[in-house]
């Protein structure tokens, strides 16, 4: 008799369902093992990058989204969006601050992912990306050594667990009272730096991890060239000679992340400068060689923005709250839990509701601090309802591959990307430390 077949959708709940750290990291070998043998590998997408800043691609924005809850579902929903229209250039994320409220540790997020391209049936590369790696600028002024080990074990997790793009968040040590912009950067430009530094010690043989620095803290004033040079010229000189530097720079336009949410619970309208996302990308490719500006905090921005990211040359696009806010705003998500998670969030989040802060603006801000309480709970939903609310969603990744027309790509891709089973180092160190951080987008 035959070897009965393994079930890939059993794996992923089991990591989920878990509490136990070793657990986790058993079935995601597991899941890793029967992926790479699938043909489906996690991979650095900083080749196809550096290709975009010497001009050999151009045309389409990649699309990076964070999966916040349902990601197993999601994914597969995001593997049949990109096998329907051909596409290869995606991205899946979480922040720092998401792994923390989410309860979603490298080690399971990777798996999921993974188990759904098996799923699925895709095969070739998959881009896994940390979000927002980011310093904590009071804890950072107080101790740097620690803030930055911090920072090191986060990262040091990550890789080892198959996140081989990583984005660099130092834009929060930037010092707007420095009578110069290079001084102002000169913190943000130092730690990228020596991070990027530590990324190249640990990553995988035949894996070159794709680095993204911020010039910019999302929310704040919009970004210039004089700020983009500064820190260009400060990380490489401050970055050890011979050593692969960032493949793209976040930068910031007038977004925010999860948008400003009025009285009623309504997103205000924003006002995007495009002519500073297409200058500050085409700044960073012609003298810099890297692949050119990414945009965060996009997800709510109306739709019929969307397409003008690839007309202005942006590399890369972060969605991330708009696809929570589908899920909890879903006709097929269940009254009763999310009227439970509120409950919950009235009792346990009250920190998250500033002073003349309505209800609809306190559970829209804080909504996303039950996911974790709850995510065994969402993950037990028939799979029916989950899969009624990630056709829904499925619908608006189709629309915005097409709009960012990231679609018909798979093959430059495949022309520069190529596909590495890693062995990957075992670390001396200890666990990472997540402790909250500025949210995604």
């Amino acid at each position: 008799m035959g070897r009965k077949p393994v079930d890939i959708e059993a794996l992923a709940f089991q990591i989920i369902n878990s509490d136990d750290m070793a657990v986790k990291k058993s079935v995601a070998k597991k899941i890793i093992d029967i992926a790479y043998k699938k043909g489906i590998y996690p991979a650095s997408i900083h080749e196809l990058y550096m290709a975009r800043g010497k001009g050999q691609w151009s045309g389409f924005t990649v699309p990076a989204i964070n999966l916040r809850s349902m990601s197993y579902d999601l994914a597969r929903a995001l593997f049949r969006v990109s096998k329907r229209n051909n596409a290869g250039a995606f991205i899946f994320e979480i922040a720092k601050s998401e792994m923390g409220y989410t309860n979603q540790v490298p080690a399971e997020f990777v798996s999921v992912i993974l188990a759904a391209a098996v799923k699925e049936g895709y095969t070739g590369p998959v881009f896994i990306q940390a979000d927002h790696t980011q310093a904590n600028a009071k804890k950072y002024a107080e101790n740097p050594d620690k803030e930055l080990a911090t920072l090191q074990a986060l990262i040091g997790d990550a890789v080892e667990a198959g996140f081989y793009n990583i984005d660099i968040d130092s834009s929060t040590l930037v010092d707007l009272t420095k009578p110069d912009v290079k001084k102002q950067q000169k913190n943000n430009y130092e730690v990228c730096a020596k991070l990027t530094q530590f990324i190249r010690r640990i990553e995988p043989k035949g894996i070159t991890v794709s680095v993204g620095g911020e010039i910019g803290e999302v929310g704040h004033a919009n970004s210039t060239p004089e700020e983009l040079r500064a820190f260009m010229q400060g990380f490489s000189e401050r970055l050890r000679k011979g050593l692969t530097g960032i493949s793209k720079i976040s930068i910031q336009t007038g977004t925010s992340h999860g948008g400003v949410v009025k009285a009623d619970g309504s997103i205000a309208e924003v006002k995007l400068d495009f002519d500073t996302l297409k200058n500050l990308s085409t700044i960073s490719q012609q003298e810099f060689g890297i692949g050119g500006a990414v945009q965060h905090g996009a997800s709510t921005l109306p739709e019929d923005l969307f397409h003008k990211f690839p007309e202005n040359n942006t590399v890369e696009v972060h969605l991330a709250t708009g696809f929570q806010n589908m899920m909890f705003d879903s006709k097929h998500f269940p009254v009763d839990l999310k009227n439970k998670m509120y409950e919950w969030l009235t009792l346990n989040a009250q920190a998250e509701k500033k002073a003349g802060d309505s209800d609809e603006q306190f559970f829209y801000k804080a909504r996303k601090k039950a996911l974790g309480p709850f995510k065994k709970e969402i993950m037990a939903l028939p799979s029916t309802v989950r899969d009624a609310i990630a056709a829904e969603i499925e619908q608006k990744f189709e629309f915005l591959f097409k709009q960012l027309n990231a679609i018909n790509n798979k093959q430059i891709v495949e022309k520069f990307i190529t596909l590495k089973r890693v062995i990957t180092r075992k670390r001396q160190a200890g666990p990472a430390v997540v402790h909250d951080g500025e949210g995604a987008d």
